[in-house]
């Protein structure tokens, strides 16, 4: 993958960066169950989206930068009467969807979350559908957000199987950029040429740091970081549109480039030995892989990694929580992955922190019987001693098995398991998870219950007819393929 570079000789764009702008231009998305799960994928993200809106924390980053702005064939923010330019509704939309770390999730060398992608292929979708019907033109359908969405995920996850950002301290939202700002552009009109210019310049942006995920700095910027991920891409996809050169060689410039600045191992005085350079491992073609394979948040508003924890400590709520007061110890069984990410000891600052902490995601459930979002926020963990109690009593272990079958392709099992110990010698059974409910392997079991989710989520935001609507709109795969983008939207519109 790597470009030759004379002195001054401009190079032709990388190959990472021509993969992608073909794969947009040209592929053709004939996987059905790619087709049903994008639209299981489209309720479910904008249901998260409309559960956000309950949290001021969250609502106070909405609405136009100055107020009483009013933008000609504006993109519509879910759940709201706002109606901005595409780059502003973007950042909006992202930062509902990503507010509650509710939404799909994908789980590899990266992780990441590939609906935070509808931020930019909503907000660009209904601006221009938008404006054709102003201009006498058929309007776009839901079809192309469907085929859009479909993209973004397999751009993102695909980039996301060997290459792991996380491990050279970056953010995975550079993913979210990339696959938002190829699928934006193509909405938007771009020939090859204005779509590499455009994904070339998401690479230029590419270095946000991890900082804010991890303790002790974790904090609400991961709520908004998705948002502002697709804004930058619909900004970029218009620079390209308006004719900004390109930077060919973003990946592989040498000194200069990705490639050997912010992934590879470095010295202080930047000098790459041939051992210590990195490039992007590729190991399959794009194609509807993602989406056919996304894992569903279904049951909890959990970081993913902890979700089969949360299950097991459901399980075992009803024989431990009248005996709390008498645990001993708590043993968590997990991958690798998880204790990297989420195992957490010692005093967590705020919600950000809790809903990123196993620990934490166990505790609750253990007690309570559940897990949702307010238990996350900080009077319900005032008010309630016993969680931090109990997190002071768990030790986490990892399972080599399950960190393996984590990774294989055929499994990308999220494995975890959980045992109680009593002070009297007596214990719990090990009670193990290795796959979410929002699995591929349990799709037969999930599905009803994500419908079920999203009809409640709609319910936090418009009255019982209104909710019926959208939902048998969603529910009718053709119907709503063949549904107008700016009627689609319309229902969501407070």
């Amino acid at each position: 993958m790597s470009a030759t570079f004379d002195l001054n000789e401009r190079p032709d764009y990388d190959e990472v960066l021509q993969k992608i702008a073909d794969y947009v231009l040209t592929y053709e998305i004939t996987s059905e169950e790619a087709w049903n799960i994008a639209r299981y994928c489209l309720m479910d993200t904008l249901g998260c989206g409309l559960l956000a809106l309950r949290f001021p924390e969250c609502t106070k980053h909405l609405g136009p930068i100055v107020e009483g702005t009013i933008v000609p064939h504006g993109a519509r923010v879910p759940g709201t009467p706002y109606r901005l330019d595409p780059v502003k509704a973007a950042w909006d939309i992202g930062c509902i969807v990503r507010w509650l770390d509710y939404n799909d999730t994908w789980l590899a060398a990266e992780w990441g979350h590939p609906s935070d992608n509808l931020g930019a292929i909503l907000a660009v979708a209904d601006h221009l559908s938008q404006k054709r019907v102003a201009e006498g033109k058929e309007p776009l359908t839901m079809r192309t957000v469907l085929e859009a969405i479909i993209m973004a995920h397999e751009i993102q996850g695909v980039l996301a199987l060997e290459n792991s950002f996380n491990r050279v301290g970056l953010d995975h939202v550079v993913l979210v950029k990339v696959a938002s700002t190829a699928v934006a552009s193509r909405l938007m009109g771009a020939d090859r040429d204005q779509l590499l210019s455009a994904l070339s310049h998401a690479w230029v942006d590419g270095q946000s740091l991890r900082t804010y995920r991890h303790a002790p700095n974790a904090g609400s910027r991961k709520s908004w970081a998705a948002g502002d991920a697709t804004s930058r891409a619909v900004r970029l996809a218009d620079i390209a549109m308006r004719g900004e050169m390109g930077v060919p060689g973003v990946l592989t410039a040498p000194q200069w480039g990705f490639y050997d600045v912010l992934f590879s191992k470095t010295n202080k005085d930047q000098k790459l030995k041939p051992e210590d350079k990195r490039q992007f491992s590729l190991p399959q073609e794009f194609g509807s892989y993602v989406m056919e394979n996304i894992l569903f948040k279904i049951s909890f508003p959990a970081e993913f990694h902890a979700q089969t924890a949360a299950e097991a400590a459901v399980i075992l709520h009803p024989e431990v929580k009248d005996r709390l007061n008498e645990i001993n110890k708590i043993v968590i069984t997990t991958h690798e992955s998880a204790i990297r990410i989420i195992s957490k000891v010692g005093k967590l600052a705020n919600a950000a922190d809790r809903d990123h902490c196993l620990q934490y995601m166990a505790a609750v459930p253990l007690a309570f019987g559940s897990l949702t979002a307010e238990h996350y926020e900080d009077s319900f963990h005032r008010a309630n001693p016993i969680i931090d109690e109990l997190r002071d009593k768990m030790e986490v272990v990892e399972d080599e098995r399950y960190t393996r079958e984590y990774l294989e392709p055929e499994k990308r099992s999220i494995a975890n398991a959980i045992q109680v110990f009593f002070n009297d010698g007596s214990n719990t059974d090990k009670i193990a998870v290795e796959y979410p409910i929002g699995h591929r392997r349990r799709r037969k079991e999930g599905m009803p219950l994500l419908e079920e989710k999203f009809v409640a989520n709609l319910a936090t935001r418009f009255p019982a007819r209104r909710c019926s609507a959208i939902f048998n709109l969603c529910k009718e795969q053709k119907t709503l393929e063949n549904t107008a983008i700016q009627g689609f939207v319309e229902l969501f519109v407070i």
